[in-house]
Order: C-alpha cells, then structure tokens, then sequence
C-alpha cells in the first residue's frame, strides 16, 4: 500500500512494509537482548555512539565500533540479500536536517536517552522512567506531525 505525501515541493510515497518492519524489529530485539546478555549493557544507540567516542577502555570502544559497524553496513546487507539499493528519500534540506539532528541530540540529552533504550529495553524492564519517556517521545511525535502535515501544509 503506497501514501502520498505532499512535502513542499516534493512528492514523496511511503510504503506500508509489515514483513521488512517485522524483520527490523526482531534484528532490533534480538541485538538488545545479546548486549544485555553478554555484555550487561543496555542497547541505547546514543549511549552507544557517545561511549564510542569517550570510551572507558579498550574492549568497551571495540564493542561500541562492531556494533556501530553493524548500524552502518546494512544498507550493504540488503544490496547483497536483494541485489538493489535501499532507496532513500529525504524531502528536506541539508540545514533542516542538520537543525533536526540538533534538536534529537538535545532532547536525548534532556532526556537521558533515545527511543532505543527507552523504549525497548527500558519498557522490557517495566523502568517507570523510561516508560515515561516513551509515553513523552510519542506525544511529541504525535503534535509534530500534526502540527508539520495540518499547520505547515507538509
């Protein structure tokens, strides 16, 4: 099922995709329950990134990067698996994203972290704050993309 989406001059689809988002969030699932497994580390991705650059020793950067590797190389995997390029549309420009970049990292700082850790492996582990969290990521969601599509005409 294809939407169409008028986002300032661009006309973008999205795709409704239950397999391949199923795919994802197993993948997703299945790497926070490993970390936490074998390195009793939750898998919040701006944890993850940030201790990446400011690592505590060795073997904790060495985790950090394979991890970080495995984010990066996907679109590889899947160039492999189905022989094409994920497409990739982004309707806004070069500054809008560099802002909205700025306003996440922000809000993961006020927060004390990102959808991921909040909202996976904090809500798997009943974590009142994090279910917070998400409870707050979504209402804000929800009012941007009201306020974007109804407001903004995007």
């Amino acid at each position: 099922m294809l939407k169409q989406l008028a986002v300032g001059a661009f006309a973008m689809e999205t795709e409704f995709t239950p397999w391949l988002s199923l795919g994802g969030g197993v993948l997703i699932g299945l790497a926070s329950v490993l970390l936490m497994a074998f390195r009793g580390r939750i898998y919040g991705a701006t944890g993850v990134l940030a201790g990446f650059f400011t690592p505590a020793d060795a073997g904790d950067w060495a985790w950090r990067a394979l991890l970080l590797a495995g984010m990066v190389s996907g679109p590889l995997v899947y160039l492999l698996l189905s022989g094409d390029m994920p497409v990739v549309q982004v309707p806004v420009s070069t500054p809008m994203i560099l802002v909205g970049g700025l306003i996440v990292g922000v809000g993961v700082t006020l927060g004390s972290g990102c959808t991921s850790g909040h909202g996976i492996c904090g809500i798997a582990r009943m974590s009142p704050r994090s279910i917070t969290a998400t409870i707050v990521f979504m209402l804000a969601t929800a009012v941007t993309v009201f306020v974007v599509r109804h407001m903004f005409g995007g």
